[in-house]
Protein backbone atom coordinates (compact mmCIF):
# COMPACT_ATOMS: atom_id res chain seq x y z
CA UNK A 1 0.00 0.00 0.00
CA UNK A 2 1.51 3.33 -1.01
CA UNK A 3 1.80 5.62 1.88
CA UNK A 4 0.66 9.37 0.57
CA UNK A 5 1.79 11.48 3.07
CA UNK A 6 4.89 10.09 2.87
CA UNK A 7 5.15 10.76 -0.79
CA UNK A 8 3.96 14.00 -0.56
CA UNK A 9 6.61 15.09 1.86
CA UNK A 10 9.30 13.30 -0.15
CA UNK A 11 7.92 15.67 -3.23
CA UNK A 12 8.22 18.47 -0.85
CA UNK A 13 11.81 18.09 0.31
CA UNK A 14 13.27 17.72 -3.36
CA UNK A 15 13.48 21.70 -4.30
CA UNK A 16 15.85 21.84 -0.95
CA UNK A 17 18.00 19.19 -1.68
CA UNK A 18 18.27 20.28 -5.05
CA UNK A 19 19.37 23.89 -3.56
CA UNK A 20 21.78 22.95 -1.16
CA UNK A 21 23.65 20.47 -3.46
CA UNK A 22 24.00 23.64 -6.07
CA UNK A 23 25.07 25.73 -3.05
CA UNK A 24 27.62 22.72 -2.20
CA UNK A 25 29.41 22.25 -5.88
CA UNK A 26 29.48 26.47 -5.86
CA UNK A 27 31.53 26.37 -3.18
CA UNK A 28 33.42 23.46 -4.05
CA UNK A 29 34.11 25.24 -7.58
CA UNK A 30 35.51 28.32 -5.91
CA UNK A 31 37.78 27.21 -3.81
CA UNK A 32 39.08 24.86 -6.53
CA UNK A 33 39.33 27.63 -8.22
CA UNK A 34 41.27 30.23 -5.95
CA UNK A 35 43.62 27.46 -4.57
CA UNK A 36 44.60 26.11 -7.75
CA UNK A 37 45.57 29.01 -9.94
CA UNK A 38 43.05 29.05 -11.79
CA UNK A 39 43.69 32.96 -11.82
CA UNK A 40 45.29 33.71 -15.11
CA UNK A 41 48.93 34.87 -14.83
CA UNK A 42 51.47 36.11 -16.84
CA UNK A 43 53.80 33.83 -18.93
CA UNK A 44 57.21 33.32 -17.79
CA UNK A 45 59.50 34.04 -20.72
CA UNK A 46 62.61 31.97 -22.19
CA UNK A 47 64.53 35.31 -21.43
CA UNK A 48 62.79 35.27 -17.68
CA UNK A 49 64.05 31.99 -16.79
CA UNK A 50 67.45 32.50 -17.79
CA UNK A 51 68.46 35.85 -16.52
CA UNK A 52 68.02 37.10 -12.82
CA UNK A 53 66.03 40.07 -12.35
CA UNK A 54 68.07 42.89 -11.60
CA UNK A 55 67.87 46.49 -11.82
CA UNK A 56 70.95 49.07 -11.26
CA UNK A 57 70.92 52.35 -10.24
CA UNK A 58 73.93 55.00 -10.28
CA UNK A 59 75.00 56.40 -7.05
CA UNK A 60 77.86 58.66 -8.29
CA UNK A 61 81.74 59.21 -9.31
CA UNK A 62 84.64 60.15 -7.64
CA UNK A 63 87.99 61.07 -9.32
CA UNK A 64 90.87 59.81 -7.41
CA UNK A 65 93.88 62.79 -7.74
CA UNK A 66 96.99 62.10 -8.58
CA UNK A 67 98.97 61.14 -6.36
CA UNK A 68 101.84 58.74 -4.14
CA UNK A 69 101.68 56.35 -1.57
CA UNK A 70 104.66 54.95 -0.15
CA UNK A 71 106.95 55.52 -3.10
CA UNK A 72 104.80 54.29 -5.62
CA UNK A 73 102.58 56.28 -8.18
CA UNK A 74 98.64 55.38 -7.67
CA UNK A 75 97.50 55.01 -10.97
CA UNK A 76 96.92 52.12 -13.98
CA UNK A 77 93.86 50.52 -11.60
CA UNK A 78 92.47 47.89 -14.08
CA UNK A 79 91.06 45.16 -11.83
CA UNK A 80 89.24 45.37 -8.26
CA UNK A 81 88.07 42.69 -5.60
CA UNK A 82 86.12 43.12 -2.58
CA UNK A 83 87.34 41.32 0.77
CA UNK A 84 83.85 41.24 2.63
CA UNK A 85 85.30 40.71 6.09
CA UNK A 86 87.96 43.59 6.08
CA UNK A 87 85.30 45.84 4.11
CA UNK A 88 87.80 47.14 1.98
CA UNK A 89 88.54 47.04 -2.04
CA UNK A 90 91.87 45.48 -3.40
CA UNK A 91 92.55 47.41 -6.40
CA UNK A 92 95.51 46.22 -9.12
CA UNK A 93 97.54 47.97 -10.88
CA UNK A 94 98.63 47.38 -14.21
CA UNK A 95 102.32 49.00 -14.06
CA UNK A 96 104.81 46.57 -15.72
CA UNK A 97 107.25 46.86 -12.64
CA UNK A 98 108.47 50.38 -14.99
CA UNK A 99 107.33 52.54 -12.40
CA UNK A 100 107.71 50.90 -8.91
CA UNK A 101 106.98 47.07 -8.23
CA UNK A 102 104.33 45.45 -9.61
CA UNK A 103 101.45 45.79 -6.83
CA UNK A 104 97.79 45.92 -5.44
CA UNK A 105 96.34 48.68 -3.34
CA UNK A 106 93.86 48.64 -0.23
CA UNK A 107 91.27 51.14 -0.87
CA UNK A 108 88.40 52.14 1.52
CA UNK A 109 85.30 53.22 0.12
CA UNK A 110 83.27 55.89 2.01
CA UNK A 111 79.49 56.66 1.22
CA UNK A 112 77.59 59.74 2.32
CA UNK A 113 73.62 60.76 2.55
CA UNK A 114 72.61 63.52 0.48
CA UNK A 115 70.06 66.28 1.64
CA UNK A 116 67.15 64.68 0.78
CA UNK A 117 68.85 60.88 2.06
CA UNK A 118 69.86 59.55 -1.39
CA UNK A 119 73.04 57.27 -0.93
CA UNK A 120 76.13 58.81 -2.73
CA UNK A 121 79.54 58.10 -3.05
CA UNK A 122 81.75 59.86 -1.48
CA UNK A 123 85.28 58.99 -2.30
CA UNK A 124 87.81 56.19 -1.97
CA UNK A 125 91.23 56.40 0.58
CA UNK A 126 94.40 54.34 -0.39
CA UNK A 127 94.90 52.61 2.75
CA UNK A 128 97.96 50.21 1.98
CA UNK A 129 100.39 48.77 -0.76
CA UNK A 130 101.16 45.01 -1.25
CA UNK A 131 104.01 44.49 -3.80
CA UNK A 132 103.78 41.01 -5.63
CA UNK A 133 106.69 38.75 -5.07
CA UNK A 134 107.93 35.39 -7.21
CA UNK A 135 108.13 32.41 -5.17
CA UNK A 136 112.13 33.30 -3.89
CA UNK A 137 110.54 36.50 -1.68
CA UNK A 138 111.94 38.87 -4.71
CA UNK A 139 109.62 41.65 -6.47
CA UNK A 140 109.22 40.98 -9.98
CA UNK A 141 111.84 42.60 -12.37
CA UNK A 142 110.42 45.06 -15.03
CA UNK A 143 108.46 42.83 -18.12
CA UNK A 144 108.15 40.04 -15.95
CA UNK A 145 104.15 40.02 -15.39
CA UNK A 146 101.57 42.04 -17.18
CA UNK A 147 98.92 42.41 -14.12
CA UNK A 148 95.59 43.11 -15.05
CA UNK A 149 92.76 40.86 -13.01
CA UNK A 150 92.28 40.29 -9.88
CA UNK A 151 90.48 38.19 -7.50
CA UNK A 152 90.20 37.41 -3.73
CA UNK A 153 89.76 33.11 -2.73
CA UNK A 154 87.97 31.92 -0.12
CA UNK A 155 91.55 31.09 1.45
CA UNK A 156 92.16 34.62 1.76
CA UNK A 157 94.86 34.89 -0.84
CA UNK A 158 94.27 36.45 -4.34
CA UNK A 159 94.47 35.34 -7.78
CA UNK A 160 96.34 37.91 -10.27
CA UNK A 161 95.81 37.67 -14.39
CA UNK A 162 98.91 38.38 -15.77
CA UNK A 163 97.56 39.32 -19.72
CA UNK A 164 100.76 38.79 -21.41
CA UNK A 165 102.84 41.00 -23.74
CA UNK A 166 103.78 38.32 -26.93
CA UNK A 167 105.94 41.15 -28.55
CA UNK A 168 107.68 41.78 -24.75
CA UNK A 169 108.33 38.20 -24.39
CA UNK A 170 105.65 38.34 -21.48
CA UNK A 171 103.06 34.78 -21.65
CA UNK A 172 99.24 35.12 -20.17
CA UNK A 173 99.41 33.78 -17.03
CA UNK A 174 97.34 33.39 -13.51
CA UNK A 175 98.73 32.77 -9.89
CA UNK A 176 97.55 32.68 -7.14
CA UNK A 177 99.50 35.05 -4.21
CA UNK A 178 99.64 35.64 -0.57
CA UNK A 179 97.09 38.40 0.36
CA UNK A 180 99.40 39.84 2.78
CA UNK A 181 103.22 39.29 1.73
CA UNK A 182 102.30 39.31 -2.06
CA UNK A 183 104.41 36.05 -2.34
CA UNK A 184 103.50 33.88 -5.25
CA UNK A 185 102.07 30.69 -4.26
CA UNK A 186 101.01 28.94 -7.68
CA UNK A 187 100.56 29.13 -10.99
CA UNK A 188 97.33 27.82 -13.09
CA UNK A 189 97.69 25.60 -15.98
CA UNK A 190 97.13 27.39 -18.87
CA UNK A 191 96.13 25.54 -22.01
CA UNK A 192 98.52 25.46 -25.08
CA UNK A 193 96.03 27.23 -27.46
CA UNK A 194 96.74 30.11 -25.55
CA UNK A 195 100.29 30.37 -26.10
CA UNK A 196 102.26 31.30 -29.01
CA UNK A 197 104.04 28.90 -31.10
CA UNK A 198 106.92 27.24 -30.06
CA UNK A 199 109.65 28.39 -32.46
CA UNK A 200 110.11 25.78 -34.72
CA UNK A 201 111.86 25.53 -38.69
CA UNK A 202 108.47 24.51 -39.82
CA UNK A 203 105.60 26.53 -40.90
CA UNK A 204 102.95 27.04 -38.00
CA UNK A 205 99.19 28.00 -38.24
CA UNK A 206 99.40 31.06 -35.92
CA UNK A 207 97.96 30.14 -32.25
CA UNK A 208 97.38 31.87 -28.60
CA UNK A 209 96.52 35.04 -27.24
CA UNK A 210 96.95 38.64 -29.48
CA UNK A 211 99.43 40.97 -27.95
CA UNK A 212 98.10 42.67 -24.95
CA UNK A 213 94.72 40.76 -25.75
CA UNK A 214 94.78 37.93 -23.16
CA UNK A 215 93.58 37.71 -20.13
CA UNK A 216 92.26 40.66 -18.14
CA UNK A 217 89.40 39.30 -16.10
CA UNK A 218 89.88 36.72 -12.96
CA UNK A 219 86.45 35.65 -11.10
CA UNK A 220 85.67 33.55 -8.21
CA UNK A 221 82.66 32.34 -7.10
CA UNK A 222 80.85 34.34 -4.11
CA UNK A 223 82.90 33.58 -0.88
CA UNK A 224 79.83 33.11 0.79
CA UNK A 225 78.63 30.45 -1.85
CA UNK A 226 82.38 28.45 -1.94
CA UNK A 227 83.55 25.79 0.07
CA UNK A 228 85.40 26.64 3.52
CA UNK A 229 89.00 26.69 3.41
CA UNK A 230 90.44 23.08 2.22
CA UNK A 231 87.78 22.37 0.29
CA UNK A 232 87.62 23.44 -3.85
CA UNK A 233 86.14 26.29 -5.43
CA UNK A 234 85.39 27.48 -8.65
CA UNK A 235 87.14 30.31 -10.93
CA UNK A 236 87.21 31.58 -14.18
CA UNK A 237 89.26 33.86 -16.56
CA UNK A 238 88.29 35.26 -20.20
CA UNK A 239 90.30 36.79 -22.94
CA UNK A 240 89.95 40.54 -23.79
CA UNK A 241 89.59 39.94 -27.21
CA UNK A 242 89.98 36.60 -29.62
CA UNK A 243 92.60 34.20 -29.76
CA UNK A 244 94.67 34.14 -33.25
CA UNK A 245 93.23 30.71 -34.32
CA UNK A 246 89.71 32.16 -33.59
CA UNK A 247 89.84 35.61 -34.88
CA UNK A 248 87.69 36.82 -38.09
CA UNK A 249 88.88 38.93 -41.13
CA UNK A 250 89.19 42.34 -39.96
CA UNK A 251 86.30 43.78 -42.18
CA UNK A 252 83.87 41.19 -40.82
CA UNK A 253 80.94 42.52 -38.68
CA UNK A 254 80.63 39.17 -36.99
CA UNK A 255 80.83 39.46 -32.82
CA UNK A 256 84.20 38.51 -31.61
CA UNK A 257 84.58 35.13 -30.50
CA UNK A 258 86.20 35.04 -27.01
CA UNK A 259 86.66 32.10 -24.59
CA UNK A 260 86.09 31.72 -21.22
CA UNK A 261 87.60 28.86 -18.57
CA UNK A 262 86.25 27.76 -15.60
CA UNK A 263 88.81 26.25 -13.20
CA UNK A 264 88.23 24.06 -9.98
CA UNK A 265 91.02 25.16 -7.33
CA UNK A 266 91.52 22.87 -4.36
CA UNK A 267 94.03 21.79 -2.07
CA UNK A 268 94.50 18.45 -2.67
CA UNK A 269 95.24 18.49 -6.59
CA UNK A 270 96.50 21.18 -9.27
CA UNK A 271 93.99 23.96 -10.72
CA UNK A 272 91.65 22.48 -12.84
CA UNK A 273 90.02 23.28 -15.95
CA UNK A 274 86.49 21.50 -15.92
CA UNK A 275 85.06 23.75 -19.01
CA UNK A 276 84.98 26.86 -21.64
CA UNK A 277 82.40 28.44 -23.50
CA UNK A 278 82.30 31.06 -26.14
CA UNK A 279 81.65 34.67 -25.35
CA UNK A 280 80.62 36.83 -28.18
CA UNK A 281 82.00 40.45 -28.05
CA UNK A 282 80.52 43.14 -29.10
CA UNK A 283 82.37 44.96 -32.61
CA UNK A 284 83.86 48.56 -31.82
CA UNK A 285 82.15 51.19 -31.90
CA UNK A 286 83.43 53.58 -35.01
CA UNK A 287 86.66 55.49 -33.87
CA UNK A 288 87.56 53.12 -31.06
CA UNK A 289 91.34 52.37 -30.75
CA UNK A 290 90.76 48.94 -28.09
CA UNK A 291 87.52 47.36 -27.37
CA UNK A 292 87.74 44.27 -25.26
CA UNK A 293 86.00 42.24 -22.32
CA UNK A 294 87.44 43.51 -19.64
CA UNK A 295 86.69 42.13 -16.29
CA UNK A 296 84.00 39.52 -14.57
CA UNK A 297 81.81 39.56 -11.33
CA UNK A 298 80.17 36.32 -10.15
CA UNK A 299 76.47 36.90 -8.94
CA UNK A 300 75.86 33.26 -7.66
CA UNK A 301 76.64 29.79 -8.16
CA UNK A 302 74.56 28.61 -10.48
CA UNK A 303 76.53 30.17 -13.68
CA UNK A 304 75.53 33.78 -13.82
CA UNK A 305 78.25 36.77 -14.26
CA UNK A 306 78.51 40.47 -14.90
CA UNK A 307 80.95 41.67 -17.86
CA UNK A 308 82.14 44.48 -18.75
CA UNK A 309 83.19 45.39 -22.26
CA UNK A 310 84.56 48.54 -22.90
CA UNK A 311 86.27 50.66 -25.39
CA UNK A 312 88.41 53.64 -25.72
CA UNK A 313 89.68 55.70 -28.79
CA UNK A 314 89.95 59.07 -30.10
CA UNK A 315 86.07 60.41 -29.15
CA UNK A 316 86.52 58.71 -25.47
CA UNK A 317 85.58 55.70 -23.51
CA UNK A 318 82.38 53.90 -23.55
CA UNK A 319 81.22 50.80 -21.97
CA UNK A 320 78.65 48.62 -21.18
CA UNK A 321 77.57 46.15 -18.13
CA UNK A 322 76.30 42.53 -19.42
CA UNK A 323 74.41 40.09 -17.65
CA UNK A 324 75.50 36.51 -18.78
CA UNK A 325 74.13 32.97 -18.13
CA UNK A 326 76.31 30.04 -18.91
CA UNK A 327 73.76 27.23 -18.76
CA UNK A 328 73.32 25.21 -21.71
CA UNK A 329 76.31 27.07 -23.35
CA UNK A 330 78.65 24.43 -25.55
CA UNK A 331 81.73 23.06 -24.10
CA UNK A 332 84.53 24.58 -26.17
CA UNK A 333 87.32 23.15 -24.69
CA UNK A 334 87.88 20.60 -27.52
CA UNK A 335 87.22 22.96 -30.45
CA UNK A 336 90.81 23.87 -31.75
CA UNK A 337 89.21 27.24 -33.75
CA UNK A 338 86.64 29.09 -33.54
CA UNK A 339 87.34 31.06 -36.67
CA UNK A 340 84.43 28.77 -38.74
CA UNK A 341 81.23 27.82 -38.56
CA UNK A 342 79.83 28.08 -35.70
CA UNK A 343 75.92 27.89 -35.86
CA UNK A 344 75.73 24.77 -33.75
CA UNK A 345 77.99 26.30 -31.05
CA UNK A 346 75.50 27.36 -28.19
CA UNK A 347 77.51 30.55 -27.02
CA UNK A 348 77.46 32.03 -23.02
CA UNK A 349 74.23 33.94 -23.17
CA UNK A 350 74.21 37.70 -22.91
CA UNK A 351 71.68 40.21 -22.20
CA UNK A 352 72.22 44.15 -21.39
CA UNK A 353 72.38 45.77 -18.00
CA UNK A 354 73.41 49.04 -18.57
CA UNK A 355 75.30 51.23 -21.42
CA UNK A 356 77.01 53.70 -19.26
CA UNK A 357 76.81 56.33 -22.60
CA UNK A 358 72.92 56.65 -21.30
CA UNK A 359 74.24 58.71 -17.67
CA UNK A 360 75.44 61.20 -19.58
CA UNK A 361 79.14 61.28 -18.07
CA UNK A 362 82.63 61.83 -19.05
CA UNK A 363 83.76 57.89 -19.37
CA UNK A 364 87.42 57.17 -19.10
CA UNK A 365 89.39 53.76 -19.97
CA UNK A 366 86.29 51.85 -17.47
CA UNK A 367 88.36 47.83 -17.14
CA UNK A 368 88.04 46.80 -13.56
CA UNK A 369 84.34 45.60 -12.00
CA UNK A 370 83.39 44.36 -8.26
CA UNK A 371 80.63 43.86 -6.16
CA UNK A 372 80.87 45.42 -2.63
CA UNK A 373 78.94 45.82 0.65
CA UNK A 374 75.36 45.51 0.57
CA UNK A 375 73.81 48.82 0.86
CA UNK A 376 71.68 50.42 3.18
CA UNK A 377 68.95 50.11 0.87
CA UNK A 378 69.64 46.74 0.97
CA UNK A 379 70.77 46.56 -2.70
CA UNK A 380 74.54 45.58 -3.10
CA UNK A 381 76.92 47.96 -4.69
CA UNK A 382 78.71 47.67 -7.53
CA UNK A 383 82.44 49.35 -8.25
CA UNK A 384 83.89 50.21 -11.24
CA UNK A 385 87.35 51.81 -11.73
CA UNK A 386 89.05 53.47 -14.87
CA UNK A 387 92.89 52.51 -15.71
CA UNK A 388 94.60 56.09 -16.70
CA UNK A 389 97.84 54.77 -18.26
CA UNK A 390 99.21 56.69 -15.84
CA UNK A 391 98.62 59.48 -18.23
CA UNK A 392 98.29 63.22 -17.17
CA UNK A 393 95.20 63.52 -19.32
CA UNK A 394 93.81 60.40 -18.06
CA UNK A 395 91.68 60.03 -14.73
CA UNK A 396 91.49 57.37 -11.99
CA UNK A 397 87.22 57.41 -12.21
CA UNK A 398 85.40 55.59 -9.60
CA UNK A 399 81.55 54.90 -10.61
CA UNK A 400 79.15 53.54 -8.09
CA UNK A 401 75.82 51.49 -8.68
CA UNK A 402 73.30 49.79 -6.42
CA UNK A 403 72.15 46.71 -7.71
CA UNK A 404 68.86 45.12 -6.64
CA UNK A 405 67.18 41.71 -7.87
CA UNK A 406 63.58 41.94 -8.29
CA UNK A 407 62.45 38.55 -7.51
Amino acid sequence: MINLANYQLSGLLQPSRRLSLLILVLTITLVSFLTTGCISSPAVTAEQRTFLDLSINYLGEYQLPKMEFEDTPVGGLSALTYDRQLDRFYALSDDRSQLAPARFYTLKLLLNSSATGDLKLDKLEVADVTLLKKENSETFPQGRLDPEGIALSPKGTVFIASEGAINRGILPAIQEFNLQTGQQQQSVRIPERYLPNQNTTAEQTPRGIQNNRGFESVAIEPVSLAAASGDPYRLFTATESALLQDSLPPDSQQPIRLRLMHYLIGDVAPPLLVSEHLYLLDQAPSGAIVNGLTDLATLDAAGHFLSLERTYGLLGGGAKIYQLATGGATDTSGISNLNVDISRIEPIKKKLLLDLKELGIYLDNLEGIALGPQLPDGSQSLLLVSDDNFKDYQVTQFLLFGLKSRR
